[in-house]
């Protein structure tokens, strides 16, 4: 799969079709773009018109690791900012799910120029969801590195992936300064954390959410999601001036029967959004 230098990291990435329509797809936690539902979706959309952009964000898949950033989330937008200019790809129409949206959002916050229309699809928000998000994905490991060094850090399943599909990734890591890498984890769980600010979106306030003028096509959580509550869909629909809320295409035990099949799977019904997507983006 080819790279680009992005930002001084290498992301990988894949252009699919050559539409005059461009597009971009963004998916959650650290999967790569060869999570299931990720490829069959940008095909579907490449017969439609779509040149369809897929990526390892930093920390996924073939991509290299890094640190920087005032969050995670934020990272990713810069480089996916960059990675579209780079392609020659901007505006596009910005399609995330859980984390994804969270990208997609601040990409679209900090670099409005890249984005055309965006959607929002499995939020994660309030207190209980980001309490547990900061110790999936900051805690852990901040205790792991305490404890046994970033030798077992890079046991985490997360790393463990990013080094598979990155080999390189793993001297990266290793000679990470323990004592940096906790206060970077301790930088991103704040980022990550409820803060009682009555914003959807961490880290993007409600008057910023009201500024955003593109169109977004918000898709209702389930109301027995716990992950993506559903009253986070619906603040975050009410803030956005352009925003268009739709009922998801399936059940309303999606997320919870993605996770019974493990986590490879959370993404794999994304291809029923295909109707929706284009009606949005006609």
């Amino acid at each position: 799969m080819p790279k680009a230098n992005i930002l001084g990291l290498n992301i990988a990435y894949e252009l699919i079709g050559n539409g005059p329509k461009t597009a971009s797809i963004t998916v959650g936690g650290r999967f790569a773009k060869e999570t299931p539902g990720v490829r069959p979706l940008a095909e579907k959309l490449a017969a439609e018109g779509y040149k369809v952009l897929i990526w390892d964000r930093p920390n996924c898949g073939e991509s290299d690791l890094s640190f920087l950033g005032d969050s995670e989330w934020t990272m990713n937008a810069d480089v996916l900012a960059a990675l579209l200019r780079h392609l020659d790809m901007a505006p596009a129409f910005l399609i995330g799910a859980s984390a994804g949206t969270r990208i997609s959002l601040h990409t679209v916050q900090r670099h409005p120029d890249v984005a055309r229309k965006a959607t929002a699809l499995w939020l994660s928000g309030g207190p209980i969801v980001l309490a547990e998000l900061v110790k999936t994905y900051c805690g852990d490991v901040a205790i792991a590195a305490r404890t046994g060094g970033m030798e077992k850090v890079a046991e985490d399943h997360w790393w463990k992936a990013n080094i598979a599909g990155n080999p390189s990734n793993r001297e990266r890591l290793l000679s990470t300064n323990v004592e940096t890498f906790i206060k970077t984890m301790e930088r991103w769980a704040y980022a990550l954390s409820a803060k009682g600010d009555n914003t959807p979106v961490v880290s993007i306030s409600p008057d910023e959410l009201r500024a955003m003028k593109l169109p977004v096509l918000v898709f209702n959580s389930s109301p027995l999601d716990v992950h993506h509550p559903r009253y986070i869909t619906e603040r975050l629909a009410d803030m956005l001036p352009n925003s268009t809320l739709v009922e998801a295409p399936w059940g309303e035990n999606e997320w919870f029967e993605r996770t019974a099949e493990r986590d490879g799977h959370l993404f794999k019904s994304l291809p029923m959004l295909l109707p929706q997507l284009l009606e949005f983006d006609r």
